[in-house]
């Protein structure tokens, strides 16, 4: 679905939510092949079940349906004498072609966080003698892409004097004391004691039906053997998954789900695929399976709830996906490095895309989160930050999974994730010329060592 469109469903959410009869649909959503039986069935469950629920959903994954799903659905609005709605789409999409700017979204501005007596003159970001702190004067925090920052707003790369000889964090023997005082206190820390730890279940798809008009994805292989072999090290039980349909990973992560996790500690899920965008309540994106049908991150996160696995309550759920794709297809641009570590001889780097941009938030957003339950003990680590670019070398695997082994080899045996992942993320952000980082949504309640 083009942005137009998308654009136009979000800003017709609410009424749409309201309003919309589904029951009447269903039928007329099959005979137009807008959506798979199963793909019927997941919306029907949905929440509660409910009509809102039911039609919420409906909204949701149409953006995933193709660059004629908005032109369908309304025709299948017609079908079904819903004609005040199927009205309402057509007569704004005509609108919004003649007039793009009818329906467009509000402009990102980046948001300065910074003391409240600075005056608009000092708020700039300076390169600061470490020797010299200054008083009272904060710099402040830009939030948002840096195109979009003002001139004035835009930092200095702050680089060491001198490289450090030993990296053990700003707080030196201090932090290190106190990590190792976190791992022993059940109150500050998961127990992490299980031999095995957990079981981690990786799903590689590479190869993509023809008809799904996805590349395949030379270098995931690497990416899946590194991480095979990483989490086998911090004592998990390693299953690998390879090419599966979108209902195939369901089933898979279902059955993960349903097993006896009573005597494990954790539970890690990876996902290597094609990605797009699409709309969500708390965890953005989706991943396809190999026959071109997507199945979002929110679906994938809620089967490991508490009523679909309940011998993992108060358990660490960990996800780590490594998603491509969206609008482009693997354009395979050739990508210089700002130093000769960061990329491999004859080295092909594709983009993953920017799979996770989100529009503005719908109004009925507080009436769709109160239907759901609420995340808890859960991380999902995303290879990039929404609205942004991630990179996949054709021949050493994707700058995520190769970071994220790299930091967890050096690094697991004594920090916690979360600090393992924001030395993924500064480390992946300096790589290359176009730039990438990852980022996450973190949802667990105390740190989380690994069992090295």
């Amino acid at each position: 679905m083009d942005e137009a469109d998308r654009r136009l469903l979000r800003r017709c959410r609410v009424r749409l939510v309201g309003e919309l009869q589904v029951a009447a649909l269903w039928d007329a959503l099959l005979n137009r092949e807008l959506f798979t039986p199963d793909m019927i069935e997941d919306i029907q469950r949905a929440g509660s079940g409910s009509r809102r629920d039911q039609a919420r959903q409906l909204i949701i994954d149409l953006e995933t349906r193709g660059s004629q799903a908005l032109p369908l659905f309304i025709s299948c609005l017609e079908d079904t004498g819903q004609d005040t709605l199927a009205s309402l789409l057509r007569t704004s999409r005509q609108a919004a072609k003649q007039d793009p700017e009818a329906i467009r979204t509000l402009d990102l501005k980046p948001v300065v966080l910074g003391p409240v007596s600075l005056k608009p003159e000092e708020l700039r970001v300076a390169k600061q003698d470490p020797s010299q702190p200054s008083q009272g004067k904060l710099a402040p925090v830009v939030l948002g892409p840096e195109e979009l920052w003002p001139a004035k707003l835009r930092p200095e790369v702050l680089r060491p004097e001198a490289p450090r000889p030993v990296d053990v964090g700003s707080g030196g023997f201090s932090e290190i004391r106190a990590q190792d005082r976190a791992k022993g206190n059940a109150d500050l820390a998961y127990v992490l004691n299980a031999d095995p730890c957990g079981h981690c279940l990786i799903i590689n798809n590479v190869n993509f039906c023809h008809e799904s008009g996805l590349n395949t994805r030379t270098g995931s292989n690497i990416d899946c053997e590194r991480m095979q072999q990483r989490f086998h090290l911090l004592h998990f039980m390693v299953e690998v998954k390879c090419n599966l349909t979108a209902k195939q990973m369901v089933q898979a992560l279902g059955e993960l789900a349903r097993r006896d996790h009573g005597a494990l500690d954790c539970c890690v899920v990876v996902i290597l695929s094609h990605g797009c965008q699409a709309s969500h309540l708390q965890f953005p994106g989706a991943v396809y399976g190999v026959d071109g049908y997507p199945v979002s991150v929110e679906k994938i996160v809620n089967i490991f709830n508490g009523t679909g696995c309940p011998s993992l309550g108060g358990k660490p759920k960990l996800f780590f996906i490594q998603a491509c794709g969206g609008e482009q297809k693997d354009q395979g641009f050739e990508v210089a490095s700002t130093s000769p570590e960061d990329r491999t001889p004859d080295s092909d780097p594709e983009p993953d895309a920017t799979p996770f941009q989100e529009g503005p938030v719908t109004f009925d957003q507080p009436d769709a989160v109160s239907s759901l339950p609420t995340p808890s003990d859960i991380l999902v680590s995303y290879s990039t930050f929404p609205g942004f670019v991630s990179w996949r070398d054709t021949k050493s695997g994707s700058w995520y999974i190769e970071t994220l082994d790299s930091i967890f080899e050096q690094w697991a045996h004594c920090e916690d994730l979360q600090t393992l992942l924001l030395r993924v993320a500064n480390a992946v952000s300096v790589k290359g010329i176009y730039k990438q980082i990852p980022g996450c949504f973190n949802f667990l309640r105390k740190k989380l060592f690994f069992k090295t």
